[in-house]
């Protein structure tokens, strides 16, 4: 039975800001983009929650939510460090760690002996450790698999941690929410509503060949999620599946001419973004977003093994073609094949626009 942890720190970005600037402790504040550039929210902190602001949300719109909302820029180069400062307590007790992004981190600590061996003391240790070397707070989800261990460390928000046994694996299941599934979104949550699935309890009275059939072949991971089961390991090393690049414009882009004049930097950028990742010989497709005025996004995808400017005008044409209204962002992408493990890609992009 694996012990697996998973670390989330709490408004992370925000919660940096206001270690190096006290004075914003009582206040409501946002990281991000400027809300007259069109910018979003990174994140924010929870007195900015409590007034409806989340991550994703432009930041126009925040500030209509909260007129108090303190708005604070990105700094990722101060973010790394101290992503790479949490991760550097985290080896001190295990070095199976899958990193999820820089402030949240799957930890297998089945065989370290710290603490006993007890995983939810390991957990209170790299809280504490985190408090006080960091100076930000971290909740963190104990359970024997991946999936209900990131649903546990969302249960006692901010500052918490929680502990799912396996024995008390199938109580907790009856009554926790379809909606906690990953890969439950807002359309598979409506179907199942209108089918009466709430619970995973009302899950697991399908059997799989009726899952498979409502769903198809996300069906058959339902049908071990409603129960708790998760076999996946935790990986140290992850395969990238995708690279990309997208742009908000600060003007609405009027026609196609200008949404193909915008379309050749963009281009540029993830060619360079493949190179650094060195994936091309791993492109099995490419992607194109176009997200038009009033916030309507369409995609069009096309198969192919690499990148060609022509192709994505071509794409880009068709995408036009759904709206053929203003232009908000466009973002290109390419999909990559996974079958060969030995190609280890970096896990993240630069993030420079």
């Amino acid at each position: 039975m694996r012990k697996i942890i998973h670390c989330d720190c709490d408004s992370f970005y925000a919660s940096v800001e206001m270690r190096d600037d006290p004075s914003l402790r009582d206040l409501p504040v946002a990281v991000g983009g400027s809300p007259d550039s069109r910018g979003v929210v990174a994140t924010c902190n929870y007195a900015a929650r409590a007034f409806g602001v989340h991550s994703a949300m432009p930041m126009s719109q925040a500030k209509r939510a909260c007129p108090g909302l303190v708005i604070v820029g990105t700094n990722m180069e101060k973010y790394r460090h101290e992503s790479a400062r949490i991760l550097a307590i985290f080896k001190d007790f295990t070095s199976l760690i899958e990193p999820l992004s820089l402030d949240e981190a799957f930890l297998d600590v089945s065989n370290c002996t710290e603490a006993q061996g007890s995983a939810t003391r390991i957990a209170q240790e790299i809280r504490q450790r985190v408090r006080e070397e960091i100076g930000i707070t971290l909740s963190a989800g104990i359970a024997p698999n991946k999936f209900l261990a990131k649903i546990a460390s969302d249960w006692n928000k901010p500052d918490g941690q929680f502990t799912i046994t396996p024995d008390a694996i199938p109580d907790f299941m009856r009554t926790l929410p379809v909606t906690k599934i990953f890969g439950v979104g807002s359309v598979t949550a409506n179907k199942m509503r209108n089918m009466g699935l709430l619970t995973c309890l009302d899950l697991q009275q399908l059997s799989l060949a009726e899952l498979t059939g409502q769903f198809g072949k996300f069906g058959a991971r339902l049908y071990q999620l409603c129960r708790g089961e998760d076999n996946r390991e935790v990986s140290s090393e992850r395969i990238r599946k995708s690279v990309s690049t997208e742009r908000t414009f600060s003007s609405d882009l009027p026609d196609l001419d200008a949404c193909l004049k915008s379309l050749v930097p963009l281009y540029a950028d993830l060619e360079r973004r493949v190179e650094k990742a060195r994936c091309e010989h791993l492109i099995k497709s490419r992607t194109l977003k176009l997200r038009f005025q009033g916030f309507h996004t369409t995609t069009v995808s096309e198969a192919g093994y690499r990148l060609d400017q022509d192709v994505y005008q071509q794409m880009l044409a068709r995408a036009w073609e759904r709206g053929r209204i203003p232009v908000r962002l466009l973002g290109l992408g390419v999909q990559l094949k996974t079958e060969n493990p030995s190609e280890q890609i970096e896990l993240f992009d630069d993030p420079t626009p």
